[in-house]
């Protein structure tokens, strides 16, 4: 597969993971596997962290290179940092960055828990009239 290829690829998972992180937690359907998925993201940055750094991300590890490859250099080590760089044509604070990035994260996951295991004893535990 073309280099250029995989990494549109790979920036478009990495896109539809960050937005399911974000907001798969709204419609019922999906809420499961937003809790599924939330869980195999914290397993990576913090788990996988222990080992290569926190917020460590396999994704995104295999994508720098690619780029690497392709001859990008000077990459953050977040893919947040690199796409709102990109988008914005600024150069953030990393710091800023990884704090709104943990901040959103966390809410995320507090309403992923929420939904799928309080509102819903909540829900089941009161009586339909």
């Amino acid at each position: 597969m073309p280099l250029k290829l995989l990494d549109l690829l790979l920036t478009l998972l990495h896109l539809a993971i960050i937005c399911f992180n974000l907001f798969g937690w709204i419609w019922p359907q999906t809420r499961k596997f937003h809790f599924i998925i939330v869980i195999a993201t914290a397993f990576s940055w913090l788990g996988l962290g222990i080992w290569f750094g926190l917020g460590y991300c396999p994704i995104t590890d295999y994508q720098w290179q690619i780029k690497e490859k392709l001859g990008e250099t000077d990459l953050p080590n977040s893919y947040i940092k690199y796409v709102v760089d990109q988008v914005s044509g600024l150069d953030f604070n990393p710091g800023l960055i990884d704090f709104a990035t943990a901040l959103s994260f966390a809410l995320a996951a507090i309403l992923s828990v929420y939904f799928n295991f309080i509102r819903k004893q909540n829900h089941q535990s009161k009586p339909n009239y």
